[in-house]
């Protein structure tokens, strides 16, 4: 393997997000990381709820070169960070991470994976088949980029099992609506497979990023099942608009609601009622393991919401397993 195809997108750098104290915000009501306190505190979540377990739809594991470099743009503040102090609250070893979700409670997560340039992402489906058949608790994770062949390796990977995508479009620096996607978003939307996609502007702007680039895409593919990444921050709810208007589009609530989220991307308390009205089209998500806090401030924030215990079932759990057929 080539190390050019390991390295994490180091695009033009755009402005860069001017916020110099937004560092760690664990929260009070969260305890230290990946001990036995947070994982009591994380039973007792599922306890108030009645949950069998959790699900998330959307944590990234990828081959550990990768998974370093990534780390490493985190650690550099690399452009598309901006001048946010963002720690790797749970830096481990593969096996490490996927037991720590496990004594979580998380019974079904995925791999978000995603390429920065042409003809990466076959290499990344390839990996994903190995980690989904010995980690059977993965959902079967896959991705793509706008290139020529695109449409045949999608195919593949349906025809291997995978049963969610991963399209970053910051990351990738592409438009969703360009053409070379066009026949694979449509293979997509026949087989019902949903799409994790990280098109909002946060943290810093991008040049395809907002919902007018996946608007295009959505108007072009209704049926579509993309899953917005992140609520759409910080246009939630410009994406917001879009999930009203198309009933397979849903959204994950990855680092959305947080102390650390909320100090620069503050979600609007206007758009409560929204979300709460699209309860079982809202997913968790948590971006673990690459979250800056522990991972049970991800559940107190969207309880602390308290639009209901019935909502944070759906969300926490009963969304994705309708989805997923769990």
């Amino acid at each position: 393997m080539n190390d050019h195809r390991t390295e994490p997108a180091a695009p033009a750098e755009p402005p860069r997000a001017h916020c110099p104290d937004h560092g760690l915000a664990r929260g009070a009501d969260s305890p230290a990381p990946g001990g036995t306190d947070e994982s009591g505190e994380v039973r007792r979540f599922r306890e108030r709820l009645g949950l069998p377990g959790l699900i998330d739809v959307h944590t990234h594991f990828m081959p550990e070169r990768v998974l370093h470099k990534v780390w490493n743009y985190f650690d550099s503040n690399g452009p598309l960070i901006g001048d946010l102090d963002w720690p790797i609250t749970y830096r481990r070893e593969e096996a490490e991470r996927t037991a720590l979700l496990r004594e979580f409670g998380v019974r079904s997560f995925t791999a978000m994976l995603y390429p920065h340039k042409p003809g990466m992402a076959t290499w990344l489906n390839d990996w994903a088949v190995d980690f989904a058949r010995r980690t059977p608790d993965c959902l079967h994770t896959a991705t793509l980029f706008p290139e020529p062949g695109v449409e045949a390796y999608v195919g593949a990977a349906v025809a291997a099992g995978a049963r969610v995508f991963k399209a970053h479009v910051q990351v990738g620096a592409y438009d969703p609506a360009d053409e070379l996607l066009d026949r694979a978003w449509g293979l997509l939307a026949e087989a019902g497979i949903p799409i994790v996609i990280h098109c909002g502007s946060g943290p810093v702007p991008g040049k395809h990023a907002g919902p007018g680039p996946t608007g295009r895409v959505l108007a072009r593919h209704p049926r579509l099942r993309l899953i917005i990444a992140h609520m759409g921050m910080p246009e939630y709810e410009e994406f917001l608009d879009l999930a009203e208007r198309y009933p397979e589009v849903r959204l994950d609530t990855t680092m959305a609601f947080t102390d650390f989220t909320e100090r620069f991307m503050p979600f609007p308390p206007r758009a409560l009622p929204r979300i709460a009205a699209l309860g079982d089209r809202v997913l968790l998500g948590s971006d673990f393991p690459n979250i800056p806090y522990p991972y049970v401030h991800q559940l107190h924030a969207l309880e602390r919401l308290d639009l209901g215990t019935e909502w944070l079932r759906a969300v926490c759990h009963d969304n994705a397993a309708r989805l997923f057929d769990l």
